[in-house]
């Protein structure tokens, strides 16, 4: 996941959870005095930033609701984006320091350090050096307008098709593509002039994508399906006009980019591409790593402490994988046993509907147990699908997509179905309360919810605290008594294992000279992880450095702040309380979010 998790496409659904706890209620996670006095001036500061932000966020604004902006669509990937960009940023902290923290109640004490940090985080990144880094780098296989847009434009996304206003303002978007594609063409040939260009590794995988696109017909792509269900405010006579310019557009004019878009990438850039995988083998790429790593985990961290860190977190959590491999009846080696579960049909689904009631079966469970462990839970319905049969070789295991603010377009955790025998039955319980509930899909609804938050504390975050929610929940499943399966508390030690293996792995890449080959084999050789999920794991982090360290980082913050809370409180711990703390904020920086469990601590020991 990335700070608004990527667009998908969803065309089928195999089982769903509703999530309807009986007796639930759905209220903003702390009580919010009126505003006055310095919160309101910085309420008036958020909003006036949040305004010139959206107008440079296309994407995040349809993510929000709002009709697609076509003038800064058009921008994207331009100059002119990144210097309105820089202006902002300026305007923000310019802003910020006409107010008196001191005199900010505590929920805006926080939204002002969250707010600081951010944009901190912005102005780091919007120097000239690191945009020579990444500005020039506009698409990677694993994140880029060329394989997302399809998806933000399908039926079922962001994107509402409810009347003929929704119809033309998506054609008009869809029509405004090419030029975007365009742009990040002339962005990648400056990446050539100046010698920062992506992996041939990554190309080769972009290049791919593309195929896969234009394999299909434009009748039968995304960028049609609206034309293929109209509802019924479409009036009758409407409907071939609208399904006549839509295909008109998508055969004159996105194919024609998608084509463009792919010549350029094998002829010209593949060529210039760099042979080394790692980030440090770009130029700029040490630098550029460094910035990575406090960008994903909040912390300044040096990359030969985290590698140290995930070796004795795959060392520990070795050890308990050799006791529940003796409790699944296997008496050999723990490496050996790694081999059969990749092997032994045992531990793999037969048929996409198995997997499919596998998750379903989980979430029933999850659901039954929720009120113990949270006083709030998302008003946003969870759906279960499969990711779509045209992306799924190139994702991982799982993943979230949020719904709508208000709750009308459900969330959805989708699972992979890609090659059957590289998935596990195993991994059923754990991937669901990661990407699911209570994992992403609380943590996203619930802040997305809080209209008395600022839009950047709803909608915004960082992967340490997004990431390591997700991860922190998946230990839930052991107070859930959901791991006393053997099986699925195999499951969750691999998956555990993966997010140790990620520190290892992502600082070998690009801190160490790691090669992909020599990634895989760290991740094969320590896990019983399928060499599909292996390798569409690495190279995701080939293209994404840092962004893989979140996850434990964070898990590890917050499993140290309850165990903090539980040593202060004894018997006053609420384990509901807590996470109320963690999540009545929206995605808090680390040293943000421990700062107001400390207050959190020191109030409820004065009150008790």
């Amino acid at each position: 996941m990335g700070l608004i998790p990527e667009p998908m496409l969803t065309r089928r659904r195999f089982a769903a959870s509703t999530l309807a706890l009986a007796g639930s209620t759905v209220l903003p996670l702390s009580a919010r005095a009126a505003e006055s006095g310095e919160d309101a001036r910085l309420m008036a500061l958020f909003r006036e930033i949040g305004g010139k932000e959206d107008a440079l966020d296309p994407l995040t604004g349809i993510y929000k609701g709002q009709a697609p902006n076509i003038a800064a669509f058009r921008l994207l990937y331009s100059g002119a984006q990144v210097r309105a960009r820089r202006s902002v940023v300026h305007a923000a902290l310019a802003g910020l320091k006409r107010i008196d923290r001191r005199k900010l109640s505590a929920d805006r004490q926080i939204s002002y350090d969250v707010f600081l940090t951010d944009q901190r985080r912005s102005e780091a990144m919007l120097r000239p050096d690191m945009l020579a880094l990444t500005e020039v780098r506009p698409f990677t296989h694993f994140g880029g307008l060329h394989i997302d847009f399809p998806s933000i434009v399908a039926k079922g996304g962001p994107l509402p098709y409810a009347n003929e206003a929704d119809y033309r303002s998506a054609l008009a978007l869809i029509t405004a593509f090419p030029q975007v594609l365009d742009n990040a063409i002339a962005r990648f040939r400056e990446g050539m002039d100046s010698g920062v260009v992506e992996s041939k590794l990554t190309v080769r995988n972009m290049i791919a994508q593309i195929d896969n696109l234009l394999d299909q017909p434009p009748v039968d792509s995304p960028f049609a399906s609206a034309t293929r269900d109209f509802p019924a405010a479409v009036p009758q006579q409407r409907r071939g006009e609208f399904a006549q310019r839509y295909h008109i557009a998508i055969t004159d004019q996105v194919y024609p980019a998608y084509r463009r878009l792919r010549a350029f990438l094998n002829d010209e850039y593949l060529p210039a591409a760099r042979e080394q995988v790692g980030i440090s083998a770009m130029k700029g790429g040490t630098t550029y790593y460094r910035q990575a790593i406090q960008n994903h985990t909040t912390l300044r961290l040096e990359p030969e402490a985290i590698h140290q860190l995930g070796l004795a977190e795959v060392r520990r959590i070795q050890t308990e994988m050799d006791k529940v491999k003796t409790a699944l009846g296997f008496a050999g080696s723990l490496g050996a046993f790694f081999e059969d579960v990749r092997t032994n049909p045992r531990y793999h689904p037969k048929t996409r509907d198995e997997l499919a009631q596998g998750f379903a079966k989980v979430a029933r469970e999850v659901d039954a147990l929720v009120p113990t462990y949270f006083n709030h839970v998302p008003r946003t319905r969870l759906l279960i699908q499969p990711y779509p049969e045209y992306r799924e070789k190139y994702e991982a295991g799982g993943s979230y997509n949020q719904g709508s603010p208000d709750g009308s377009r459900p969330g959805v955790f989708f699972y992979n179905a890609y090659d059957l025998p590289s998935r596990f039955l195993t991994g059923v319980a754990t991937l669901y309360l990661h990407e699911g509930a209570p994992g992403h899909h609380f943590q996203i609804s619930l802040a997305q919810e809080d209209t008395s938050l600022p839009d950047f504390q709803r909608f915004g975050g960082n992967n340490a605290y997004v990431e390591g929610w997700a991860l922190y929940a998946e230990t839930l499943g052991y107070d859930m008594g959901l791991f006393k399966d053997p099986m699925q508390h195999w499951g969750t030690l691999d998956d555990e294992m993966l997010r140790a293996m990620r520190l290892v792995v992502d600082t070998g890449l690009h801190a160490k000279g790691w090669t992909r080959e020599q990634a895989i084999d760290f991740m094969l050789g320590n896990s019983g992880m399928g060499k599909s999920d292996a390798t569409a794991e690495v190279e995701r982090y080939i293209v994404w450095p840092g962004q893989a360290l979140g996850y434990k980082i964070g898990a590890l913050t917050i499993q140290r702040l309850k165990q903090k809370a539980r040593d202060a409180l004894g018997t006053r711990f609420d384990i509901r309380a807590f996470h109320d703390q963690i999540l009545g904020s929206g995605a808090l920086p680390m040293p943000v979010l421990e700062a107001k469990i400390d207050r959190w601590i020191a109030a409820t020991k004065a009150t008790s």
